[in-house]
């Protein structure tokens, strides 16, 4: 009998000693998913950012080349550009 409650013993520590260790690994595998979770929504928003900042890209290369093509609009050459003062130098 002394061998039997021995052994039982045994296995009730390393049953013990099992489910800290499993208990342990969950933690630290919830704090890992956890911080993936915030990563992912960091990514998320950036995305969204991006897709509105190529949104408003486009739009304005869309505008250019319906400038050009539609009404034969292109950029001035440099000894085009005038700058006009709106305040007409009062100050």
């Amino acid at each position: 009998m002394d061998r039997r409650f021995i052994a039982l013993m045994v296995a009730v520590m390393v049953s013990a000693l099992a489910v800290v260790d499993l208990r342990e690994r969950n933690r630290m595998d919830f704090v890992e998913l956890q911080a993936l979770h915030s990563e992912r929504d960091n990514l998320n928003v950036e995305r969204g950012k991006l897709l509105l900042e190529e949104g408003v890209w486009s739009e304005h290369r869309r505008v250019e080349a319906l400038a050009r093509k539609q009404l034969g609009m292109a950029m001035p050459a440099p000894n085009q550009v005038v700058i006009v003062d709106i305040d007409g130098g009062h100050r």
